[in-house]
């Protein structure tokens, strides 16, 4: 009686020990981390972003490349323009120093006009003058009919004063002929002078047109080349603007591409390190089973990951899975315990994902994952000293049972 009573005190202890270091490890053991049967899938799903990324970041960088190329062009056109401007200034410099040399002539062509206006004015005052002298001389002489100068020949008292009456009959004539001849020429020259002043000012006219016009022609060009710079500039301004969003862009890509590639890498590399430490396991020293003593609930909690690992694979997969646990547990390389094996960091994902827990605390193993356990303990094996199992992956050789390859 109190040899039951101590073996009952016992397998107390063992389970409140047990469940304690069950609790410790599932502590410990809380933080996200990578599931060992899920590691290819997170591998393939890493390398389709990588790809996906690497596909943004040549699609941005071809898109910047395009966008530098129209936004050269654009520099070009403005270049030309630029250009342009700088010839049109160049030549309105030289309209500009023309206009200064016709506005010289227009000053000094105004003078001549003002001159030869002042002489017209003059050479009409003399003609007033000399045609009102001619009128008086036409009235006398039409007055005295033509015996004036006969009579003053008449009137002389000797023949002296007679020749002296001559000369000076003589001399009037001549200087109503002179009078009348300088009237003609008068009239000659105020013709003369309004053909001149008239000419002088339609050269004059012509001047200032032909200066208004070269004008008028650089300044419209100068506009138009203005407003093509403008116009230019404008798209430059928005091709910049939609290269440095392109360059964000491609800043972008190149970030979320070395992230996923770091990401792939070290999802490759946890691949391959597990495919590494599955063939030093093969290398590595056995224990017999007899050698193993199995703790107060190792069966309980071997059904439960039996139920989380291969709930839905045929019994023999079920088997395989507590065979794999109890390997590791003979395997140098592993604890040597059932609990510390199955909560060993890293290793089996329904311990990090918690699927575990839950399932421990309602103990949803069925029959057939207690059997499995059971003959597992027993050192069953269907997959001989296999270490690992996971879904398939390319270049990975091993047992294929249901849904996983055990190797």
């Amino acid at each position: 009686m109190k040899e039951r009573q101590k073996e009952t005190k016992s397998r107390r202890g063992s389970v409140f020990r047990f469940l304690l270091s069950l609790l410790l490890i599932f502590f410990a053991c809380l933080q996200p981390l990578q599931a060992t049967n899920t590691t290819k899938e997170q591998l393939d799903e890493a390398e389709r972003k990588k790809q996906e990324k690497e596909g943004e970041l040549a699609e941005a960088q071809q898109d910047l490349q395009q966008t530098q190329a129209s936004l050269a062009r654009l520099q070009q056109v403005k270049n030309g323009y630029q250009g342009e401007m700088n010839e049109l200034n160049t030549e309105l410099q030289l309209v500009a120093d023309n206009l200064h040399q016709l506005e010289v002539q227009m000053d000094i062509k105004q003078i001549e006009i003002d001159e030869t206006t002042l002489k017209l004015q003059e050479a009409k005052v003399t003609r007033e003058e000399q045609y009102e002298s001619m009128k008086m001389r036409i009235r006398f002489l039409y007055e005295n009919g033509g015996t004036a100068y006969l009579d003053i020949l008449l009137s002389a008292e000797s023949f002296g004063e007679f020749l002296n009456f001559a000369d000076y009959v003589e001399e009037l004539s001549a200087y109503d002929r002179e009078m009348l001849r300088e009237y003609i020429l008068t009239e000659h020259e105020i013709t003369n002078a309004e053909i001149q002043l008239e000419a002088e000012m339609d050269e004059l006219e012509a001047l200032k047109a032909d200066v208004e016009a070269q004008q008028a022609q650089v300044n419209e060009l100068i506009q138009k080349t203005a407003n093509n710079i403008a116009k230019t500039a404008d798209s430059i301004q928005s091709v910049n603007a939609q290269a440095d969003a392109y360059e964000k862009e491609v800043l972008q890509a190149q970030q979320e591409a070395a992230a996923a590639q770091a990401e792939y890498a070290a999802i490759k590399a946890q691949y391959e390190e597990e495919l590494r430490l599955a063939a030093l396991a093969r290398q590595s020293k056995w224990r017999s089973i007899s050698e193993v003593t199995f703790e107060e609930g190792d069966r309980y909690l071997l059904a439960n990951l039996i139920y989380c690992e291969a709930g839905g694979e045929p019994y023999a997969g079920q088997v395989a899975v507590g065979a794999v646990v109890i390997n590791r547990v003979l395997s140098s390389r592993y604890p040597d315990t059932v609990t510390g094996v199955i909560y060993q960091r890293k290793q089996f994902s329904p311990v990090q994902l918690g699927m575990l827990a839950n399932a421990l605390a309602v103990n949803k193993a069925t029959a057939s994952c207690y059997r499995a356990a059971d003959e597992a303990m027993s050192g069953v094996t269907n997959v001989g000293n296999c270490l690992y199992f996971r879904t398939p992956i390319p270049g990975l050789t091993g047992i294929a049972i249901g849904g996983h390859i055990f190797y």
